[in-house]
């Protein structure tokens, strides 16, 4: 039994390895990263991460989510030694958070401003990538302009004149690829391989057919992957990137830092909650385990020149469906992907970008495609205000740059101003609760009866305190918390206020059932004028 697990696994470790390498090279693509930071990630995340984290499934490596953040702080920051210092101090970060056993902080996130945060990302990520699906790989600021994108508006109408078309025909060939492999006629027959790396593998054929026949559609050198080539052990070690440590000491990187744990940290524990889900055996992972060691991989990666790093649902569910057991398969493909990157770097070279493109494309428009949009404004306005509030935040900022000089802090700023919009929504539904009492509906030898609901905390006080204050003079109210495991000091203060001094003021007859000894209100207590 034993010695099957452990072919089984270094089977799924294969299949996981083909499902990251297009992956870690589009992700850096996306990043604006050397191609081999992206490499890096992955096997520390397959390797590092795969020892360390208590899931026996989760498989780490470069997130497509982090791709636009990390986009604009290399830009902002200038300097990727520096920026590597984010991700250390991101690494830091969440082994704090997984020390402190705050591994259950999402729970503490509205679903709704995550899915807005994650859409956001989404349409970040097809925005950066139209350029090298096209062609036009220059130096872009991810702009509204770069949907075009053609640089100036102007020049909106002679598109034509900046596209490649060898380039776009090897994308559009990419993405009918991977469509076509997701249908159950041809998924269920090659269940193990993966589309994106068919589409590459093809796409590769494709152009090497176009250079055999000095086509005029062949596809240039600066449209191709470029991964250093190293003639000797030294050599290859020279291509690790240290730190710039004087980073610790520049506020855009600390506040960098800071946004990408947060991210990375939302992420991951997503996809861990995810990953369980679909366990076969239902393990259930420690979130705090996890997180540590995905700090451990952050702060390595941020040390040696990768890029942030986060569990992926893409590789995680590639491992289950692949028969995954252990966290072997998890190790194995890390140590593949350090293997390729030392034996075949010249065949990675001869990937067209656009295809990894196409790869990012598709992965973006699973994040924001358009039934995500239709869900949430079915669940209604307390979903889909946060939602677009945090979308639209972030889009303003990081897409169509409305202000200039925040922009790569749209996710972190988008995210904090969606949480005050869930919160004000929040208070603003327990304002129109049931506590609500309409004077039009009461008769005058009503008895009012307020039940209160089986926890009752600060949220409550505002809901409850307009309730009382409508109670009209010489009313007769019961307050009755018989079925209450909760309530908060604030309500006790508020009903007691309300028992003591509001009901003799309107000669109100109070009456509390229902509430524990603990609280040390006396039940059935009456208040009324003249008593």
């Amino acid at each position: 039994m034993f010695n099957k697990k452990i072919i089984t696994d270094f089977s799924a470790g294969i299949v996981v390895f083909l499902v990251a390498l297009p992956l870690c090279l589009g992700i850096s693509l996306a990043s604006g990263a050397p191609f081999f930071s992206g490499i890096i990630s992955g096997i520390i995340g397959g390797v590092i991460v795969g020892f360390l984290s208590g899931s026996r499934l989760s498989v780490s490596g470069p997130a497509a989510g982090l791709a636009a953040l990390v986009l604009a702080a290399i830009t902002n920051i200038g300097d990727f030694s520096l920026f590597l210092c984010s991700v250390l101090i991101a690494g830091i970060i969440q082994i704090i958070i997984g020390l402190a056993r705050l591994g259950g902080i999402a729970n503490y996130f509205p679903s709704s401003v995550i899915k807005g945060m994650l859409t956001s990302i989404g349409i970040l990520i097809i925005a950066k990538q139209i350029p090298h699906a096209l062609g036009y790989d220059k130096n872009e600021e991810g702009l509204l302009t770069e949907l075009m994108p053609f640089g100036d508006l102007h020049e909106i109408f002679q598109p034509l004149k900046h596209i490649d078309i060898g380039v776009l025909f090897i994308c559009i060939i990419s993405i009918i690829i991977m469509l076509v492999w997701e249908k159950p006629f041809i998924k269920k027959r090659f269940k193990f391989i993966p589309g994106a790396l068919v589409a590459v593998v093809i796409s590769v054929i494709i152009s090497e057919i176009l250079k055999a026949n000095n086509s005029p559609l062949l596809i240039e050198p600066s449209h191709l992957v470029t991964l250093k080539i190293a003639g000797s052990p030294s050599e290859f070690l020279s291509y690790f990137t240290l730190p710039n440590f004087s980073g610790f000491a520049n506020s855009q990187v600390i506040i960098t830092g800071i946004m990408i744990a947060i991210i990375a940290t939302l992420e991951t524990l997503l996809s861990i909650e995810a990953v369980d889900n679909i366990d076969p055996e239902r393990n259930v992972t420690n979130t705090n385990r996890e997180l540590i060691a995905q700090g451990v991989g952050n702060a390595v990666s941020g040390l040696i020149g990768g890029l942030p790093i986060t569990s992926v649902i893409v590789r995680s569910s590639a491992n289950i469906d692949a028969g995954g057991k252990t966290k072997i398969s998890a190790i194995f493909h890390g140590v593949l992907l350090l293997g390729c990157v030392i034996a075949i770097p010249s065949l990675l070279n001869k990937i067209p970008l656009s295809a990894l493109a196409a790869i990012l494309l598709l992965t973006g428009y699973k994040l924001c495609k358009v039934s995500v949009f239709k869900k949430i404004y079915r669940n209604g306005k307390y979903q889909y205000i946060p939602f677009f509030v945090t979308l639209g935040v972030i889009l303003a900022i990081d897409l169509i740059g409305i202000i200039p000089h925040l922009k790569g802090e749209g996710l972190l700023i988008g995210v904090v101003i969606g949480l005050i919009t869930a919160v004000g929504a929040i208070l603003h539904g327990n304002l129109k609760n049931s506590y609500f009492f309409h004077k039009e509906n009461y008769q005058k030898d009503d008895t009012i009866k307020i039940h209160l609901s089986e926890e009752v905390s600060f949220l409550n006080k505002a809901s409850l305190r307009l309730t009382l204050d409508h109670i009209p003079e010489n009313a007769t109210v019961l307050i009755d918390a018989s079925n209450t495991k909760y309530i908060d000091f604030d309500v006790l203060e508020l009903i007691k206020e309300f028992r003591d001094i509001k009901c003799p003021t309107k000669k109100i007859k109070c009456q509390l059932a229902g509430f524990k000894e603990i609280y040390k209100i006396d039940n059935l207590y009456n208040v009324s004028s003249g008593h």
